[in-house]
């Protein structure tokens, strides 16, 4: 029997003494390392926190304490020590394992997270919580050094440095290899700096210099400017201590022995504490070390070679957006791009490489990333914000108080819009109709297919003011190729005419849309088919002469309906008082959506092709 097979519940890493953590870090690396091959998901962060989560498993106990996972997809070795391991079969798929914290399988999950540098919020939040009730329960906050990049995390320390709660900040700093500061230096500062002696001791001589009449105050602030001036120079996380945060590290992320010891003497402080971690991304297996932004996130591959199970044959909609961004730049001299820490997943990898100087990476920090743009565009370039839709989201009030009020020329490439399927409810690029719709001066466009997104580009390019386009992840679509009007501010395409049914798809959708209409035609039905194109401003023509010569109107979107473009049909419908028109709007309801393959999603939503011929059919 397997050390890995005795873990039933929370709790139960207790049972192994010191001689066998090793040997079950090594079975939980092969765990991960067979499942996530099969499955797909986060591979290369979960192998680097394996003694970490380990580490933490040891000091707390579960349910009283609490851990917050930053982002949350590190979270895997946690999801096996507190006994989800037959959950891993089905990891990301519909109705399976979520890849994410997830409280409806587990009280040890006690935050559901998916975006960045949230946790040590949460943590105080939590923290204060459980003083003003009593409890005696130590929160911790593990987060990524990517994390520290969003401002979010500063606001937080902020004001953990005022409150002072007892909760102990767990620094994970992923990056390729262990440095110096892990050595005999760092040791003997933490141990001293953590240690009840020293703390105890630095109190006692500063009270007793306080003490002496006349002089003691002023030598004692003399020698304190002086110790802290020396301990800026000599000392690192001096940045955490001024804030009133105790800083210890950087300790050795994968010596359980250490990180146990120094999360004992962190928690007995009983005040707010940074632990900073280095740890290996990918340890364990040679292909997600050395190719870790590759295993970050993977679909299902071969062990032996590390490579996918399934070759991508055809351009994704990222591709064609970056090919076309490397043509736009050689064309205009003054167009610049902006990511937020996803340089290679938004596809803009290879105009960093060409156009260095026209590129910015601002790490975790999408609202700064609009400013950014902001600033950029008013003084005559041209920004476009290449950022996935479900983080763009972050950034509303800037995309309305900053770039749209002013009415500046910036452009979004709006990537993962709709559903983007295994990471589930945080990552559902569902919402961005609704929240960008709802700015005055924005316009927004959803191409049909990989020549729409490259025509849509060019369109955006030579527009005047705020512009996002938006377009799904995974596969271009290649069909309608011949079928690609001119693109005109606010008019869409009718792709086909015929009856009764007019079929309104949203960006993405038409590709669905044309299955649906493929299955009707076979049993004799003719309707006619529109690609709406502009999701603001709607085509209100082609509304009327659809009203005109039609019984029916169908909308089909990936988004929510709250705020949708089939909303915003029907109510233009109702206000020109088309009582003979019937309007159905096929849209995701009121809810988050689950993770899951988009092709499941869509049928459980009833999205797919099949679905949407039947609700036409019944309409017929």
């Amino acid at each position: 029997m397997s050390l890995l097979d005795k873990i039933k519940e929370p709790n139960d890493i207790k049972q192994f003494d010191d001689g066998q953590w090793k040997s079950l870090a090594a079975e939980i690396r092969e765990f991960l390392i067979q499942n996530v091959s099969k499955t797909g998901g986060h591979l290369a962060s979960n192998l680097g926190c394996v003694e970490l989560t380990m580490a933490l498993h040891l000091v707390l106990n579960f349910p009283k304490d609490k851990i917050i996972w930053d982002v949350g997809h590190q979270s895997y070795t946690h999801k096996i020590l507190t006994g989800r391991q037959e959950g891993f079969a089905r990891l990301r798929q519909l109705g399976g394992m979520s890849g994410f914290p997830k409280m409806v399988e587990s009280e040890t999950d006690v935050f559901e997270t998916g975006h960045s540098s949230t946790s040590i919020s949460a943590a105080i939040g939590m923290a204060e919580a459980c003083e003003l009730k009593g409890e005696d329960s130590t929160i911790v906050a593990v987060i990524g050094d990517g994390s520290f990049t969003g401002g979010l995390a500063y606001e937080a320390l902020n004001n953990l440095g005022q409150l002072k709660s007892s909760c102990m900040i767990v620094l994970n700093d992923n990056e390729m290899s262990i440095d110096e500061n892990v050595g005999g230096m760092s040791s003997y500062l933490n141990k001293i700096r953590v240690g009840q002696v020293y703390n105890e001791a630095k109190t006692g001589v500063e009270k007793g210099l306080m003490n002496i009449p006349g002089i003691g105050e002023g030598i004692a602030k003399v020698i304190k400017r002086g110790k802290d001036s020396i301990k800026e120079l000599l000392v690192p996380g001096m940045f955490f201590e001024d804030l009133g945060i105790t800083y210890i590290g950087p300790i050795d992320g994968h010596n359980i022995n250490g990180m146990i010891d120094t999360f004992e003497a962190a928690i007995k402080l009983k005040r707010p504490v940074v632990v900073h971690v280095k740890t290996i991304k990918g340890k364990g297996y040679r292909y997600a070390e050395r190719h870790p932004k590759h295993f970050h996130g993977v679909n299902p591959f071969d062990i032996q070679t590390g490579k996918p199970l399934v070759k991508q044959t055809k351009m994704t909609n990222t591709g064609v957006f970056a090919r076309k961004m490397l043509a736009l730049g050689e064309e205009y001299p003054n167009l610049v791009a902006i990511t937020a820490a996803m340089a290679s997943g938004t596809g803009l990898e290879k105009f960093a490489n060409v156009y260095p100087r026209r590129f910015f990476d601002v790490g975790i920090a999408e609202q700064h990333a609009v400013v950014f743009a902001a600033g950029l565009a008013r003084e005559g370039m041209i920004p476009v914000v290449a950022v996935y839709s479900s983080f763009l989201q972050r950034a509303y009030d800037q995309i309305l108080h900053d770039v749209c009020l002013q009415n500046l020329h910036v452009i979004f490439a709006v990537d993962r819009s709709g559903l983007v399927g295994q990471d589930g409810k945080t990552h559902q690029g569902i919402f961005d109709d609704a929240y960008l719709t709802s700015i005055p001066n924005m316009t927004v466009i959803a191409p049909k297919n990989r020549y729409e997104l490259t025509k849509a580009m060019e369109y955006a390019v030579k527009f005047n003011g705020p512009i996002a386009i938006k377009y799904s992840r995974g596969d271009a679509f290649y069909g309608l190729k011949e079928q690609l009007a001119p693109i005109e501010q606010g008019k869409s395409e009718i792709l086909s005419e015929g009856k009764e049914v007019a079929l309104l798809a949203v960006g993405n959708m038409v590709e669905e849309a044309c299955k649906a209409c493929e299955i009707l035609e076979q049993k004799g039905h003719k309707i006619t088919l529109v690609n709406a194109r502009f999701v603001k401003p709607i085509d209100v023509d082609m509304l009327d002469y659809i009203a005109k010569e039609h019984k029916a109107v169908v909308t089909l979107e990936e988004q929510v309906y709250n705020g949708s473009y089939g909303q915003a049909v029907a109510a233009y419908y109702m206000r020109k008082g088309c009582q003979n028109l019937t309007v159905k709007n096929i849209a995701i309801e009121d809810k988050f959506v689950e993770h899951g393959e988009v092709e499941d999603l869509r049928k459980l939503l009833q999205m797919d092709a099949q679905s949407v011929a039947g609700v036409i059919e019944d309409l017929l």
